[in-house]
């Protein structure tokens, strides 16, 4: 379950992204604040890839993999472009769980594209997170 691990960071670095995004996009344009955040992104992750040296799988990436990494980097670069905007005009508070509303949309697809399971667990659970969402916007 070292899934769960990676999870729970990802899910931590998350809260400190909302606090830290907040605080970093007053006064400076969203998206000029965007193209920054990307911009150590970009760094960071060049140098852990040359760090673990997974470099050398560059030529061996499968060109449909590729394609839905680039998708998959458009549809990021919408999402953060959009949440900083969302930052910077309305309260972390409201605006973080609202972009949470993600996980239902998720395991739709999820259950739709890639033939997930879907559970009576995991639905109440998807049911009560939005609920929660939905009740921070009033």
């Amino acid at each position: 379950m070292q899934w769960m691990l990676y999870a729970f960071v990802s899910a931590a670095a998350s809260a400190l992204t909302a606090i830290l995004a907040k605080l970093g996009v007053q006064g400076v344009p969203s998206t000029l604040a965007t193209a920054i955040r990307t911009v150590v992104v970009l760094v960071v992750g060049w140098a852990m890839v040359f760090a673990l040296r997974e470099h050398r799988a560059i030529p061996s990436i499968p060109s449909r993999s590729l394609l839905f990494l680039i998708l998959s980097g458009l549809a990021t670069g919408v999402a953060w472009f959009a949440y900083f905007r969302a930052l910077q005009i309305g309260a972390a508070s409201h605006v973080a769980p609202i972009d949470k509303l993600s996980l239902p949309l998720t395991i739709l697809l999820a259950a739709l594209w890639l033939g997930e399971t879907l559970t009576w667990r995991l639905v109440a659970g998807v049911v009560l997170m939005t609920a929660g969402a939905l009740l921070t916007m009033f």
